[in-house]
C-alpha cells in the first residue's frame, strides 16, 4: 500500500492507485476505437440526451431511484450542487454532469481523459475524449437554456484549472474551487463502476431543478416585498436605497460584482426616466469577460451609434489605481469616440502627486475627461443627470437592482452567477433597513 501517484513519461502517464493497481494512459492522436466512442457520445448528446433527461425529470416522468445510490454518493452529489456560490462550484457541477452523461452513454470511455484529437501538434490522449467540444456544444447550452447552472456561454471547460494535461484523479494538481474532494470521490466511483451513472445524473438534475424552482419562488417573493415597501412613504428614498445597496454590497460575499451590478442598475434607472438623451446603455458584461477580447472599457458603458461615449469601471476595495491607468491607455487606442471615462472606488480614492499628473497626461493624449471618484460621490453625480425627483429615481434604481439579481432583466443585465444567496440577503435587507 502506498500513496496514489502519477508517473509521467514522454509518451504516456501511469496512474498508480493506493492498492498498487496501475492505469496507463498513452499520449497521441485518438485511435479508431476512441473515435468510434466519441462519435457515439457526440451523436447521442446531439440527439438530446441531456435535454431529454432534464425534461423527464422536470415533468415527473422519471425520478432518481435513491435505492440505487449509496448514502455517501448522495451526500457527495448534494455537496457538489450546494457548494455553488457566486464565485465557485459551477464548473465542477457542469463537469460531473458531462462525465456522468459520457459514462451513461458509453461505459467504455474513460472520464479521466479530457483531451483528444487527431492532430499531432496538440496534446491528446489516444483513449481520450474532447470534453471541451462536448461541453460547449451539448452541455453548457442545455444547462443555460433551463437555467440550471449559470455558466459562461463559452462553457465550463474553458476554465484553465480543468485543462491541465493530466488525468482527472486524486493527484490532479490544479486548484479547483468548490466541492473538489466530493467530485474526485465521484470520479473514482464512476471509473470503478461503483455508481449507477444514470441515477446519479438524474439526482444532480433534480437537485438543480429544485434550486431553479426555489429561485423563481424567491425572486417572486423578493419583488413583492420590494413593491410592498415602495408603497409606503419614504422620507428620504435616496438615502434608504443607498443604504440597502451598500449594505448588500458589503454583506454579499462578492462585493466587487455587486458594485458592478449596482452601478449598471442605476444607469438602467436613468435610462428608464429618459435621463441619458441619445446615449444607449450597453448590456452588463459577464463576469470574467476578457476586456480586450470583448472590446470593453468599463463595467458601465454608454453608446452612441455603436461607439462607446462614456464608461465607468467599478473598483471595490482598491483606492490607488496607477496600474489601472496604464492598462486604460491600451483600451483607449480602439475607442476614438470616448469622451468620459472613469473609475469608481468603494472608498475615497488616492489623489495627488504623480497620479494627478498621469491623469492629466492621459486626458491630453486621448482628448477626454478622466475621473477617479468615490462610489458615494459618483451616485450624487449620476442623480444630478436626471430631471425627475430623487425619490422617483431612487425607487427606479432599487427596482432595477432587484430585478437584475432576480434574473428578470437578462436582455440588459445577463448575470450568469448564481443569484439565490444575493436575493436572500436583499429580501432580508428590505425588511431590516
Amino acid at each position: 500500500m502506498s500513496d496514489p501517484h502519477l508517473r509521467v513519461y514522454l509518451d504516456k502517464s501511469e496512474l498508480v492507485h493506493i492498492d498498487g493497481r496501475v492505469e496507463v494512459f498513452l499520449e497521441g492522436a485518438a485511435d479508431a476505437q476512441s473515435q468510434e466512442r466519441y462519435q457515439k457520445i457526440q451523436q447521442t448528446l446531439r440527439a438530446g440526451f441531456l435535454e431529454n433527461h432534464i425534461l423527464q425529470c422536470r415533468d415527473g416522468i422519471v425520478s432518481p431511484d435513491f435505492s440505487r445510490l449509496s448514502g455517501s454518493q448522495i451526500e457527495w452529489l448534494e455537496k457538489l450542487v450546494h457548494a455553488i456560490s457566486s464565485e465557485v462550484g459551477r464548473a465542477l457541477v457542469g463537469l460531473i454532469i458531462l462525465q456522468l452523461s459520457i459514462k451513461a452513454i458509453e461505459p467504455r470511455q474513460s472520464i479521466r481523459l479530457h483531451k483528444a484529437g487527431r492532430s499531432q501538434r496538440d496534446f491528446s490522449w489516444q483513449d481520450g475524449v474532447s470534453m471541451r467540444s462536448l461541453d460547449k456544444n451539448y452541455v453548457t447550452p442545455v444547462l443555460r437554456k433551463y437555467d440550471l447552472v449559470k455558466l459562461n456561454a463559452d462553457g465550463f471547460m474553458m476554465t484553465r484549472s480543468l485543462a491541465e494535461n493530466y488525468p482527472y484523479s486524486w493527484v490532479y494538481k490544479a486548484k479547483l474551487r468548490g466541492a473538489r474532494n466530493e467530485w474526485l470521490l465521484l470520479v473514482e466511483d464512476i471509473e470503478a463502476s461503483r455508481i449507477n451513472t444514470e441515477q446519479a445524473l438524474l439526482y444532480v438534475l433534480s437537485q438543480l431543478l429544485n434550486q431553479a424552482t426555489l429561485f423563481k419562488k424567491l425572486a417572486e417573493e423578493t419583488v413583492i416585498a420590494l413593491e410592498n415597501r415602495l408603497r409606503s412613504p419614504l422620507p428620504d428614498a435616496k438615502t434608504w436605497v443607498v443604504r440597502i445597496i451598500t449594505r448588500h454590497m458589503r454583506d454579499s460575499g462578492y462585493a466587487a460584482r455587486i458594485m458592478e451590478i449596482a452601478m449598471h442598475s442605476l444607469f438602467q434607472a436613468l435610462q428608464s426616466v429618459a435621463a441619458l438623451g441619445s446615449l444607449e446603455l450597453a448590456p452588463l458584461s459577464q463576469m470574467r469577460s476578457a476586456n480586450k477580447k470583448h472590446g470593453n472599457v468599463g463595467d458601465v458603458e454608454l453608446l452612441e451609434n455603436g461607439e462607446i461615449i462614456e464608461s465607468w469601471d467599478a473598483k471595490y476595495g482598491k483606492t490607488y489605481l496607477r496600474d489601472e491607468l496604464e492598462e486604460l491607455i491600451d483600451k483607449l487606442l480602439d475607442q476614438p469616440a470616448l469622451a468620459i471615462v472613469g473609475f469608481v472606488t468603494s472608498d475615497p480614492p488616492d489623489h495627488g502627486g504623480e497620479l494627478d499628473l498621469r491623469i492629466q497626461e492621459i486626458e491630453d493624449l486621448a482628448d477626454l475627461r478622466l475621473e477617479i471618484i468615490a462610489f458615494s460621490t459618483w451616485i450624487d453625480h449620476q442623480f444630478n443627470r436626471s430631471l425627475v425627483s430623487e425619490d422617483i429615481l431612487a425607487r427606479a434604481w432599487l427596482i432595477a437592482f432587484t430585478e437584475s439579481i432576480a434574473q428578470r432583466r437578462r436582455w440588459i443585465a445577463p448575470i450568469d452567477e448564481p443569484c439565490q444567496r444575493w436575493l436572500e440577503l436583499l429580501k432580508i435587507l428590505l425588511d431590516l433597513v
